[in-house]
């Protein structure tokens, strides 16, 4: 086996290419996404080039839908790619399915240069000859066809066995520098020869993927840490298809910190914060998750919280990315996203929250005239008060319906005061006197009326008509949305409240 040191491997000088490879399983997780905003963000730094292709050889667990949620996802944050699907490149197809005859030829070149052996032990007979030697059954392969004789072979074939392909595992320490955890070292017999192609002639990922990597010419597989125990494996597969020039050079590794859920576990699919869908329904925009996505395992500078795309860009390099797990706060991921939603233009906050008013049925497709005359004057009354986009839906609701259509909520009415109903008779006499109808002259009506001459304090003065108008006791700033709501749909109100009391 060729000396590790004598293999070429990337240096400084070797233009970057990362890519991003998943299998199109299930939605995607904000874990997958985080690795390929991760990679997307490096290539950029570097002025390299980023790769997207599709591992989809699993025919039972792969889906069109599932890929598909897959561009979605990245077209939504705004994670492009250089090559690969969709965008075609010099090393087509870029969906593993489609790529067979490759891997065949380099099956071929493999066993012609002696780096791959035939194996016709059956787990069967792994586990006896482990029990027999007093070893735990389940240790796995036990490396017992590594040299078989030519008696053996044309034995097992007489009994029409069809032998997989494995790769012989160096009897050395593999130490590799991961970019992310410093050096590390496996020990010799720690991992046995492994499978690379089945006995129907079918290659596994484990020869696919560093096949892939070699012929994209990929230089830093940045990827999750829960595949770091396969990097020997690659890096012993590296060193053959260099000898037979399929790879020119052994990449640089990093792998990337688990993204850890409620309770420090891995975050898992079923875990409802994994679901980057989910995210982008109850009202992340863009700017937002993508910010805080790339704070699982890295920063900008210890006391930076919030940036933009371009300065991550900017900064981002694999090698600042920690090693220790990263924690998904969904209140600090909302919290950051919130910051975006305010940094917004005000024009670009209101247009995106038409999807959402049309999810809640509170508008149609097409927003009439007074829908839109609604929606320009009510987004900036709450644009500094929401988190996440989908919370404005619930928060102007009450702007988008009619009088008969408000309900009042239970909770809204508790700490109303003990004489509500003189309180909203005085209201409506206060507004009936109001010539201009503004946020201004309805505040100093209701003010000279229930706090200068009642003695109410603002809370017990104002509650009733807030309460009565939107149904709830928390709502945007009253005055504006009573302007917004009208002189009579505001009086309408304040009526059929008082009458229910």
């Amino acid at each position: 086996m060729t000396d590790l040191s004598l293999i070429p491997t990337v240096t400084d000088e070797t233009p970057v290419r990362v890519r991003f490879c998943p299998s199109p399983t299930g939605t995607p997780h904000v874990g997958l996404i985080r690795t390929a905003l991760f990679n997307w963000a490096y290539a950029r730094h570097t002025g390299g080039k980023m790769i997207f292709r599709i591992e989809d050889t699993d025919a039972k667990r792969d889906s069109e839908e599932s890929y598909n949620q897959l561009l979605d996802a990245l077209a939504w944050l705004g994670i492009d790619w250089d090559e690969g699907v969709n965008v075609g490149g010099p090393h087509e197809p870029y969906r593993q399915s489609q790529r067979g005859d490759i891997y065949q030829d380099v099956i071929a070149k493999l066993r012609a240069a002696g780096h791959v052996y035939e194996s016709y032990s059956t787990p069967e007979e792994v586990e006896a000859r482990h029990k027999a030697a007093g070893r735990d059954p389940k240790l796995g392969y036990d490396n017992f066809d590594r040299d078989l004789s030519d008696e053996q072979i044309a034995a097992f074939k007489a009994e029409g066995r069809e032998p997989v392909l494995r790769i012989r595992m160096p009897e050395e320490d593999l130490t590799f520098t991961d970019l992310v955890r410093g050096e590390i070292t496996f020990k010799p017999g720690t991992i046995p020869d492994f499978v690379v192609v089945r006995a129907n002639g079918q290659p596994l990922y484990t020869l696919v993927n560093p096949v892939d990597d070699a012929l994209m010419g990929i230089t830093h597989v940045l990827r999750g840490e829960d595949l770091l125990s396969s990097t020997p494996r690659q890096i012993v597969l590296y060193r053959a298809l260099i000898d037979i020039k399929v790879a020119q050079y052994m990449p640089l590794f990093g792998h990337l910190p688990y993204v850890m859920g409620q309770g420090n576990k891995k975050l898992s699919k079923r875990d409802p914060e994994s679901s980057l869908f989910l995210h982008r329904d109850r009202g992340f925009i863009p700017e937002g998750l993508l910010n805080y996505l790339s704070l699982l395992g890295w920063s900008l500078s210890a006391d930076e919280d919030i940036f933009t795309r371009e300065q991550l860009i900017e900064a981002f390099d694999v090698k600042d990315v920690l090693s220790n797990p990263a924690r998904f706060d969904l209140k600090k991921a909302e919290a950051i996203n919130g910051t975006h939603v305010r940094l917004l233009a005000p024009q670009d906050f209101r247009d995106r929250l038409v999807p959402y008013l049309q999810a809640a049925e509170l508008v149609g497709s097409e927003l009439t005239s007074r829908e839109n005359e609604v929606l320009d004057a009510a987004a900036p009354l709450v644009q500094e008060r929401i988190g996440l986009l989908g919370e404005a839906a619930e928060m102007m609701e009450f702007l988008f319906k009619t009088d008969d259509q408000i309900v009042i909520d239970d909770k809204a009415l508790k700490g109303m005061p003990t004489n509500l109903v003189e309180v909203v008779e005085a209201s409506i006499q206060a507004l009936e006197g109001v010539q201009t109808w503004n946020a201004e002259a309805i505040q100093e009506a209701l003010r000279a009326k229930l706090i200068d001459e009642l003695e109410l304090k603002p809370r017990q003065a104002f509650g009733p008509a807030r309460v009565a108008v939107s149904g709830k006791r928390v709502s945007p700033p009253l005055f504006e949305s009573m302007e917004i709501l009208g002189r009579e749909s505001s009086l309408n109100r304040l009526r059929v409240f008082g009458e229910s009391r």
